[in-house]
């Protein structure tokens, strides 16, 4: 397969996979919506398909997605709040960290993984809150 043709693939995967979490999120009316996650599993997507692709072979793809666990986290951690009695966002903040694991394996080319991972994480996420 042309290298561009399927650079554009995992694009368009991530993206895709992105969106559905994202989809979810926005019908749950939650603060990082369809476009949030779309961004982050594109944007993740690129960040590895670029470090794979682009730099020729004496550099190692492994150090962008350490780099991503550890970015991402920055992200997550700015839609958790704390108030007196309650903590909110840390299921946002968990879908965001997902969904950049989809994108980071759909850049790598492991199509199948990332979109059983996208499908569990939505249907996780379609379980609803027990309230106790």
């Amino acid at each position: 397969m042309n290298p561009e043709l399927e650079i554009i693939l995992r694009l368009l995967l991530a993206t895709a996979l992105g969106a559905g979490i994202g989809y979810q999120r926005e019908r749950a009316k939650k603060p990082a919506g369809l476009r949030t996650h779309s961004l982050i599993a594109l944007g993740t997507a690129l960040f590895t398909v670029a470090s794979i692709f682009g730099f020729g072979d004496g550099v190692d793809p492994s150090r962008v997605a350490a780099g991503v666990v550890a970015g991402i986290g920055f992200i997550g951690a700015g839609v958790i709040f704390r108030t007196a009695d309650r903590v909110a966002g840390l299921t946002t903040a968990a879908t965001i960290w997902v969904t950049a694991s989809v994108g980071l394996a759909a850049g790598a080319g492991m199509y199948l993984v990332s979109f059983l991972v996208a499908l569990i994480a939505t249907g996780i996420l379609m379980i609803p809150k027990i309230r106790g």
